[in-house]
């Protein structure tokens, strides 16, 4: 499995648990199972902020009730580079986007822009694979660290991708400035303003995922790929049409 090992997953020494909603979801819709989210980041160095970022996000969803998978882009193709997406990489990678119903998404920005890397994981994600569709509808969160002052164009860029993948980004996002100043010798966060706001977005994200996820497939559906697909709609199931059609006065 391309999934990276969650080390410490219950310490998180930055968080003041006084504060910290264990279940920010609860009342929003059905807890029967936990909210699925996959992590994406985008660099592949051995001390990866954008990692590093992206495993204190899974701690806080794991902490929030979320069940976590980050998944390993180090032997990920290219688009394109292999004849028919045939590779054990692009496979896993969307195997676990269709287990997932959230996702964050967490790039360094690179010459003001999202890496590489974190493009070809979001391209190796077709819209529609087989009828089944690994992206749309699910929620989004995105996130990004930079090695000088703070700035979002990478947030911005990850946003844009995620409206074109037909997700649902939800409004909160985390921009982390001056990265390698806020991780400690061992790769966890120091208590600051940005580890604040990963923990805001996390536990925004989770009340999206429980919020939506009932109505997912209702709220991404389409006319265009109804007409497409040849898919017509019964009178007898429409609920819109039954609600407004003129109700017949009984005698």
């Amino acid at each position: 499995m391309r999934l990276r090992t969650l080390n410490d997953a219950d310490h998180l020494p930055a968080l003041d648990k006084r504060f910290a909603l264990e279940r920010p979801g609860e009342g929003l819709g059905s807890l029967d199972h936990p909210p699925r989210i996959l992590l994406l980041y985008g660099s592949l160095r051995p001390r990866s902020f954008s990692r590093l970022a992206t495993e204190e996000a899974a701690r806080l969803l794991q902490f929030f009730g979320a069940e976590t998978r980050i998944f390993d882009p180090s032997d990920l193709p290219f688009p394109d580079q292999v004849h028919g997406d045939d590779h054990p990489a692009i496979h896993e990678l969307r195997e676990h986007a269709m287990w997932s119903e959230g996702m964050v998404w967490c790039s360094p920005e690179r010459h003001g822009q999202i890496t590489g890397l974190m493009k070809a994981q979001i391209d190796n994600l077709p819209l529609d694979m087989g009828g089944m569709r690994p992206t749309q509808g699910r929620t989004l969160a995105v996130m990004q660290v930079s090695g000088g002052s703070q700035s979002f164009n990478a947030v911005n860029t990850l946003r844009l991708l995620g409206r074109w993948m037909r997700m649902i980004t939800i409004p909160n996002q985390s921009s982390v400035a001056k990265a390698y100043q806020e991780f400690d010798d061992d790769g966890r966060m120091k208590p600051s303003a940005y580890y604040d706001r990963i923990v805001d977005v996390m536990e925004e994200l989770v009340r999206f995922t429980i919020l939506t996820r009932p109505h997912a497939a209702q709220l991404v559906e389409r006319y265009s790929e109804r007409k497409s697909e040849g898919r017509a709609i019964d009178p007898r199931s429409d609920l819109s049409s039954i609600a407004i059609a003129p109700q017949e006065r009984s005698a």
